[in-house]
């Protein structure tokens, strides 16, 4: 396939595909998805080598956000039967690290719902890094915590951060369709304080939404030009009780021609396979570590993954390796201050808003919920119950 034989060969130069090429990936019928598959394989060998980073993410403050965003259980108005509680004291969070980084995690993602934090929050935080830092002096430490104010980011590096997540989410043509109590803009600038303060940025997106593939490529190719270290891409989880629960439009293979679009727009950056894996991929998941090079361990913000052990496992079968700490993520030129990506950046980032995962969920009377009409799969959502604000241990 001429498509494909170009595609490999620009993303082994670090050169963009075009904004048709990107578009024709989505195009792709079933019977070419292997094809689609090995290319963008090809491509993430390159730079990554058969190597899978483990992230793993704490809730530090679950639920009550002020913010609309339609896709969040954590969100204003939300009814969805999540945990909620407030910030997770520095020891605490520093417990649920210790499961992470013993499960093989990498990187510990801190996540506080909100608009933003407050400087008291931002001080909360840098105690918890240090708590962090303290006990797993290697680990790596993302802060997702909203839009940043001046001065913010710089002090979340001198605590030790290492990363700041902040994902465009969709395109700036639909972002206001998706929420409305801030704007693309706001979440461009936080991406930009993030690199000035010298933290690694992680953004990316969430599929699923009742997005065009023009969205999807939209959204691509602005974290391209963001240039993020660390790109996630979020499959959503249609929550009961949120605006979108009845989005329920992903396949599996749509998944996938997703992750290889993504994959050949930023080659050398870091594409994490993000929540809503194990409930749109389900078992096509191995095939996903063909694309990218990043996952997320266990549980997520307010769903449940499936267990740790079954995570790293699947990469085992598939001939892949967990990444070590002593070993580099990003490829040398994207560390060393070359130029990315033929001048224009190349980036990818992590970093989840929601996710889910488990393939059945417990109802209240400890039974099993049916499939929901329609072609919703709401039995293949979790609701969190263990781990960060519970006294059940978690998952990793």
């Amino acid at each position: 396939m001429d498509l494909l034989n170009t595609l490999v060969e620009k993303g082994l130069r670090r050169e963009s595909p075009t904004r048709e090429e990107a578009l024709a990936v989505l195009a792709t019928s079933d019977d070419e998805l292997l094809d689609v598959v090995a290319a963008a394989g090809k491509v993430r060998r390159q730079w990554f080598g058969r190597r899978v980073k483990l992230n793993y993410l704490i809730n530090l403050k679950s639920g009550l956000c002020p913010e609309d965003c339609s896709y969040c259980s954590q969100r204003l108005g939300s009814k969805a039967e999540i945990l909620k509680y407030t910030w997770l004291k520095p020891d605490e969070a520093s417990k649920v690290a210790a499961a992470g980084v013993a499960g093989g995690a990498k990187r510990v993602c801190l996540v506080a719902s909100g608009r933003g934090p407050t400087d008291r929050d931002v001080d909360r935080v840098s105690r918890t890094i240090e708590a962090i830092k303290e006990q797993n002096e290697d680990v790596e430490v993302c802060a997702c915590l909203g839009l940043l104010s001046a001065g913010q980011g710089e002090r979340l590096r001198a605590a030790g951060a290492d990363a700041y997540n902040h994902n465009l989410n969709t395109s700036e043509a639909t972002y206001g369709d998706i929420t409305t109590t801030h704007t693309y803009a706001d979440r461009v600038d936080t991406v930009r304080q993030a690199q000035a303060a010298g933290l690694s940025a992680c953004s990316g997106l969430i599929a699923g939404m009742g997005e065009s593939d023009e969205d999807l490529v939209d959204v691509v190719f602005s974290l391209r030009a963001l240039d993020p270290d660390s790109v996630p891409v979020n499959f959503l989880i249609p929550m009961e009780g949120t605006p979108l629960e009845r989005e329920w439009h992903l396949t599996p293979q749509r998944c996938l021609r997703i992750l290889a679009m993504a994959r050949f727009v930023c080659p050398d950056a870091e594409v994490r396979l993000a929540g809503g894996r194990e409930v749109h991929l389900r078992t096509l998941q191995p095939l996903a570590l063909h694309l990218v090079n990043s996952i997320f361990l266990g549980d997520y913000l307010t769903s449940e993954g499936q267990a740790g052990q079954a995570d790293l496992d699947m990469i085992a079968d598939a001939g892949f390796e967990v990444e070590g700490a002593g070993t580099t993520t990003l490829p040398a030129h994207r560390t060393g201050g070359c130029t990315p990506c033929g001048g224009d950046g190349g980036g990818a980032c992590g970093g989840t808003e929601e996710s889910a995962g488990d393939a059945t969920a417990a109802a209240p009377d400890g039974g099993t919920k049916a499939p929901a009409p329609s072609g919703l799969r709401t039995d293949l959502v979790s609701v969190r119950r263990r781990g960060a604000g519970t006294d059940l241990a978690p998952n990793a």
